[in-house]
This record gives C-alpha cells, structure tokens and sequence, in this order.
C-alpha cells in the first residue's frame, strides 16, 4: 500500500478530512484503490496524454516525434492525428450524454402510455411549456396525452437527418446565425456522432479544421439537444428541482455531503452512476413501511440511501438525499466496510469495484444490460414495473445487513443546498409574480456581481482530490463572481461547506455577498448533474434575452459578449471535452486544468485556444493551478466588462415611475 495515503501527506492524495481516514483504513487492510493503480502506470506515456498516438487502423499506433518522425505510416501529421483524436473524444462523451437522454424518452413515452408502473407526470407547468416550445396544441387535453406527443418529438431529434435539432431555438439569435454561418449548426445527435467518427477514420478527412468542425457539431447536438432533452423530460417527470414539492412551495433542497453520511445503524444503498431512472424508485422504495420493519427485523434502525457521482446529484436535487461522495470516493465508500449494496447504472463506475468484494461484505449490483460488470451481480430492473423491482433491489440490500465484518465509520459531513434549476434561480431572482433574470443582469451593470462563472467536472487521480475546484471557486467568489456548479466539481464544494447561504458573508465579495444576503442565496449554486449543464446554457441564453427586452439591462447581444467563464478544473472524463466544447462554441471561454489532449499539435491547439475567439468568440485555455485558472477567467470577465462599458459599474439610479412602468411593460 503507497505511504501517500497516511494524513502526514493528504496534499498529495485528497484534501478532505473524511476521505484521508478511509484512505488510512483502506491501507491498513492493504486493499488497492485507484490512487495505487495510477501511481503502478507511471509514467504515463507521453504521446497519449498529447494526442499524438495514433490507433485507428492496423498500420499503427504511429507516434509523432518532432525532428524525427513527423508522420504516421499513412502520411497523417500531428495535427490531423490530433484532430482525429480529439473529436473522437467529443463523440464519446457526446454519445455518453446523449444516451442517457434517450434512455430518458423511452421511459418518459411508456409513462405517457401508461405502460410503466411509479413514474408520473409531475411538473405539468413545464410539460405545458415545453408542448408549447414544440407547437403541441394543449387546450383540452389530458396532460399524458400531451406528454407522449412531446416524448416523440423529443426522439425524431435523436435520428434527425436532415434539418436542425428543435432546442437550438432557445440560444440566442445571434449564436443560431453564427452557427449556420460556419456550418455547425446540429442535426440528430446519432448523425452526428456517426459522421465524426467516419471522419476521424483512416484516410477520410484529413484538414484539422474541417475534423473539428464535426466535432463541433457533435458537441452542440450533446449540449443543445440529448443533454438539454433529458434534463427537460427528467424535471416533467421527477420534478423540477426547487419547484413546488410535498412542502407546497418553492424551496432548495437541503443535504449531507462527504462520507459521513454513511451510517453504522442502517442498511445503507449508495446509488452510484448517472440516470435517475433506477435511483429515484430507489428512493421511494427505502421510505416503503413493511421494507423499513423487515431492516429492523435484520438488526437495522433503518435503510439510509446515498449517493455517488451524479446519480447523487439527480437524487439529492429533489429529494434531499445525502451523497456519500464524487467520482474518486467511490471505492472509499466500501472501504467503510458499512456499505451493504452499490447500485451502479452507466458511466464513471469503476470496474475496481468488483474487486473490493473479496475485502469487504459489500453486493456490487449492475441494473442495465449496457453497463455489465464481470466480478457483480446483475439485477436487470425493469423498466415496465420500476418500482416492483427496486423494492426487490431493496431487499437484497437488507439481507446483506448481517454479512457486515469491521465497520469503519467516518464521521465527517457537511450541509449544503442544492435544486438552482433554471426555474428556480428565476424565482429566486424576481418572485413569484415575476420570475426574471433582470436583477442579476442588473447587479453586473452595477458591478456588485463581477460576472458569473460556470465550474464543472469530474476528479482526476492525476492530482489531489478537490485540490483545483476548492481554492477557484472560493477565489472567484471573493471576487464577487457568482458561481454556478454541476457534476463532482458540485459536489467538491458541497464537502468544503461552500453552498449554504452563510458562504457568502464568510468568503465572498462585498458585492456579491450583498445580493447572496437580499435573495437568500449561497454564492455557489448548486444545479444538478453532468447532463444539467444545460441549465447553464438555458441561463446564459436568458441574461441576453433580458437585455433585449430592456436595453437598461442589456450585457451582450449574444453569449460571447456577456462578463462570463466556464472552468473544468479536474477534468478526467471524454463527457468533459464534449461539455467544453459546447461551451466553448456557445461563446464561453473555458479553462480546463491538468493535461491538454491536444498540446502534441501547436497548430491544433493555436486554432483552438487562439483563433476560435474569431470563429466562435470565445477559446479554450489550460492552467496548471487553481490562482493560475482563477486569474484567467476574471481578466476574461473584466475585458467583457470593459467592452460593454461597465467596466468600473454603473451608478446607481433611483427610478421614478415612468420608468418603474417602462421596466414592467
């Protein structure tokens, strides 16, 4: 076991208090985690990390060294082998995304049809208003009647041809005809991730541009059509975080984060992946009475669900349930020994998981036909009857109570609020009478808020935990910009105590620790999972309707002009490069930490860290170290500020009534 796990050096491995004991206990029963795997690979090969690895046909892997091998066998140089692995990167996360949104449909469809037993139609506010976006005719008609008119436009976008993806309409004009423009604009995200990776095919597109403007596409269909779908569909479904719930009102959703949520006197179900579908009967099913009774029966107090990764996030921003931790806290999970089951449904589960059976009583359980595990068990959940299976799920969990050896329990949790939806961060802003964007817009023009930053991602083993989203995100806020988070990074800041309202008076700006107090709101919104960066994009696209609307209020007529940057400080994932670039082609500048996949090709990384700003109006950027990739995103934010001549804010303006009655028309 590496001596880097002990306390004396959690620099080098996590910087949270919680996951440094389960480290220690981890190496006290000599049990291999993924921070001894990675330190066994070392070193990592060069030409991998730098994109210039060339597998893609069985000539190969060709490797550029510059001055000695400049081609691969077929003729292709660094900055097509780049290119080509780059996108291929894009479809991958893109697919990844997309995916799960069609998961999504198929399960929002048989619900409309009443072909499934547990999910309902919840937001009917926003089923209507989605219809409406389709031109769905509503007056008179049963709300599931509706809903599966939508879910079936919702899926001709996944296969369409030809034509364009519907939820291009919501970004701005401007951004709609700059996409057309350059030829990017998305058709069916399947077309698209198929015609990226025929391009990236030995001896098909060989011109570096050309390659990544296919990605580009692939890229915007994830972001501004299956990403965006499935955060829709999901919210009709499940509810729209900080909507109306049980309580009657329109409220965030308060938790636990970090591994102290994980309990000695309960059956405790970690839920671990990225789709709601399984997890959020899960949650229902461990409120079941006679389920509760047959725990104690075990020895049990009760059933305790938490989550992991983003299945976290989509459970804990509508109900409140505590996450055990983010990516790289997986297997620390089990090494509490108090873990009965982890649930796993796709994307970032670590096929190590398996392996940790033979230390500890743990049941890894695999749920979809997609994702199977070899050393797991295989419970496949049925989609028809989802709540008769995971009450069966449940059970099994129970059983496994008394099969518990040493427990190792941490206590160490923090509170925090989660559910900025879209719509509730409207609320929040302007009230229930008039939701609106404005007073955010307003206190940028003001200079109270200095601009908003999105940060977003995973882990990465390559450095310590939480070591790049804690320190930016607590170096932004003093700066007075506001913060909105997804994903682990989401979850790294929920560990650090930084999304509860309290936040803002401790760390923040004057500014923004002003409006955070007026609203009621943390410094650092906390808006769901990976998928949910569209709740960012649907906000960008808001503060320049606003302007529109009121030029008082206008700052930018288009998403690169607004005092905005996006950051994936750890980033580990091929679904982060897809999420960058369509940030990035959405006109948000945005750095991401650690190695870059493209530094083999200086022409490749020159198009896209330089000239985009001319294509797209906004680049990628690279930092090495949280004030490095702080420093970058406020001098972008000032420099939007300065060109729209607020650079040193507006002052402020009492208005009389004319003008109060001009603001409400």
């Amino acid at each position: 076991m590496s001596k880097k796990k002990k306390n004396d050096k959690t620099n080098e491995v996590a910087v949270d208090k919680a996951s440094c004991q389960a480290l220690d206990c981890a190496s006290s029963a000599n049990v291999q985690l993924v921070w001894d795997r990675y330190e066994q690979q070392s070193p990592h090969c060069k030409f991998g990390t730098e994109g210039l690895c060339c597998r893609i046909c069985n000539m190969g892997p060709c490797r550029i060294i510059e001055g000695r091998q400049e081609l691969g066998a077929c003729g292709a140089d660094a900055a097509t082998i780049v290119a080509r692995n780059f996108v291929r990167l894009i479809a991958g996360g893109s697919s990844a995304h997309s995916d799960h949104g069609r998961g999504v449909v198929k399960a929002f469809l048989e619900t409309a049809r009443g072909e499934n037993e547990g999910y309902q139609i919840k937001d009917v506010d926003k089923l209507m208003e989605v219809a409406r976006f389709f031109e769905i005719e509503t007056e008179g008609r049963d709300k599931y009647e509706i809903a599966e008119e939508v879910g079936e436009r919702a899926l001709a976008n996944f296969g369409r041809q030809e034509g364009y993806s519907d939820f291009i309409k919501k970004a701005p004009q401007k951004r709609q005809e700059l996409w057309e423009r350059e030829g990017v604009t998305p058709r069916g995200i399947d077309r698209e991730v198929v015609e990226t990776m025929h391009r990236s095919t030995m001896g098909v597109d060989q011109d570096y541009k050309n390659i990544l403007r296919q990605g580009t596409r692939a890229a915007l269909a994830d972001g501004w059509s299956g990403s965006m779908i499935a955060t829709e569909l999901q919210d009709i479904m499940f509810g729209t975080p900080g909507e109306p719930g049980e309580t009657g009102r329109k409220s965030a959703m308060k938790f636990e984060a970090n591994l102290g949520v994980i309990k000695e006197d309960k059956v405790n179900i970690m839920v671990h992946g990225h789709e709601p579908l399984i997890s959020e009967m899960i949650a229902i099913a461990a409120q079941d009475d006679q389920l509760i009774e047959y725990a104690k029966e075990k020895g049990a107090s009760g059933i305790n669900v938490a989550g992991i990764c983003c299945t976290a996030n989509e459970l804990l921003q509508r109900h409140g349930i505590p996450v055990a931790g983010s990516f790289l806290q997986q297997e620390l999970a089990v090494v509490t020994g108090a873990v009965e089951m982890m649930l796993v449904d796709v994307q970032c589960v670590m096929q190590s998981l398996g392996d940790v059976l033979d230390d500890y009583h743990t049941r890894v359980v695999t749920t979809t036909d997609k994702a199977r595990m070899e050393m797991a068990e295989h419970i496949e959940f049925d989609e028809s009857k989802p709540l008769e299976s995971a009450r069966k799920i449940v059970r099994n969990a129970i059983d496994n109570f008394v099969n518990r050896g040493e427990v190792n329990i941490i206590e160490d949790s923090k509170e925090a609020l989660a559910g900025f939806s879209f719509e509730y961060i409207k609320y929040m802003l302007g009230g229930s009478f008039r939701s609106s964007f404005w007073p955010l817009n307003s206190n940028i023009i003001d200079g109270r808020i200095r601009g908003v930053a999105g940060v977003v991602g995973c882990n990465n083993v390559a450095m310590p935990m939480d070591s790049l989203h804690i320190p930016l995100v607590e170096e932004l806020i003093a700066n007075d910009v506001l913060v909105v988070q997804t994903g682990c990074s989401a979850i790294a800041s929920a560990k650090a105590g930084l999304l509860t309202p309290e936040t803002a008076v401790e760390k923040a700006g004057s500014g923004l620790a002003e409006v955070c107090e007026a609203v009621g709101i943390p410094p650092v919104l906390h808006a769901g999972s990976c998928v949910d960066n569209t709740r960012i994009l649907h906000a960008l696209a808001e503060m320049v309707n606003v302007g529109q609307q009121n030029q008082r209020l206008n700052i930018g007529d288009d998403v690169s002009e607004l005092p905005v940057a996006g950051a994936a400080p750890e980033w580990m994932s091929e679904k982060a490069i897809a999420i960058g670039q369509y940030f990035v082609t959405s006109g948000v500048y945005t750095v991401f930490g650690g190695t870059f996949p493209t530094i083999g090709s200086q022409k490749v990384t020159d198009y896209l860290f330089k000239e985009y700003e001319k294509v797209y109006g906004a680049t990628w950027d690279n930092a090495q170290d949280a004030h490095e990739m702080a420093g970058k995103m406020i001098d972008r934010i000032d420099a939007k500020r300065e060109a729209l001549g607020i650079e040193k804010g507006a002052e402020r303006v009492l208005f009389d009534m004319e003008m109060r009655r001009e603001m409400v028309d």
